[in-house]
């Protein structure tokens, strides 16, 4: 079956977040949700993820599920504020457990960080599946942007969170602790060994030169001809060196610090104090 899709843009990060839908139910998926983030003053706003529970609601959908492709590390999930007004479980890849360890140190979070994945309703692997309404939402392990990457494939659909971009645009940067542009190239040969047809749901676009509107709907045919890091048959050494040295000129994205704290939180914040507030924390030189 062909799910539906409805995108959310979120223009301040340039994430799209999706609204997955049986087409014969009322089932749903929400996949990659935004916490609007004010990283001068500190403020959190629902704003993004209000739009989303508002055509929940509208349309009388049931929230099955609330996932992610990754620990984002340039937007906040808003997650946990869904679930609590629509529902849903969440679930995200069981490499989790190795962000949260290799960030619990970077941030010095502590004993009291589990770091287990605990804190998620569902740890995916490779292979596992599962379903909304009728729809069968199939997994795969896709790492090399971060090790917990994953692709949900479900139906004619796959959505690939930051693995792939636009053709246009390329591939994600893979410099992130854990990351590995050897181990992108081989995570991209699987999303492109899927049937030519496949809808591909891209997790952001930045318009890349001489495109004027955003986009984040391809196929896997258009990526295969022309995405321009790893189409038109380019090998894996080429892959390699684009992508190492192009990584190396690019600066950390700039919600990364309270994205990554949160993020591995499964969209929570850090336990507050005695008082009641919450802090986040700047690690220095560390990034």
């Amino acid at each position: 079956m062909n799910p539906n899709v409805k995108a959310f843009f979120d223009d301040a990060t340039n994430t799209i977040s999706f609204v997955v839908k049986d087409p014969n139910g009322s089932s749903c998926a929400i996949i990659d949700s935004v916490l609007d983030f004010d990283y001068s003053s500190g403020r959190t706003d629902t704003k993004s993820a209000d739009a989303i529970i508002d055509y929940v609601k509208a349309n009388d959908l049931k929230v099955e599920w609330l996932l992610e492709t990754h620990v984002h590390a340039d937007h906040l999930s808003a997650a946990p504020y869904l679930q609590e007004r629509v529902g849903g479980k969440i679930g995200i890849g069981d490499r989790i457990k190795i962000v949260q360890d290799t960030f619990g140190k970077v941030f010095n979070e502590g004993t009291e960080f589990q770091r287990d994945g605990s804190q998620f309703d569902k740890l995916f692997v490779e292979g596992d599946s599962v379903h909304i309404g009728q729809l069968r939402v199939d997994v795969l392990h896709t790492p090399g942007h971060t090790p917990a990457c994953l692709t949900y494939v479900i139906g004619d659909a796959a959505f690939v969170g930051d693995t792939l971009f636009m053709p246009d645009f390329g591939t994600a940067r893979c410099d992130f602790p854990g990351g590995s542009s050897e181990t992108l190239y081989d995570s991209v040969q699987k999303i492109l060994a899927l049937p030519d047809e496949t809808r591909i749901f891209v997790g952001h676009d930045y318009k890349a030169p001489g495109r004027d509107t955003y986009a984040w709907e391809t196929t896997v045919a258009e990526q295969k001809a022309a995405n321009v890091h790893v189409g038109a048959g380019k090998s894996k050494d080429e892959f390699v060196e684009m992508r190492d040295t192009r990584d190396a000129t690019l600066a950390m994205p700039k919600l990364i610090i309270p994205s990554l704290q949160v993020n591995m939180r499964a969209g929570q914040m850090p336990p507050a104090d005695e008082k009641g507030d919450v802090f986040l924390k700047v690690p220095v030189n560390k990034l």
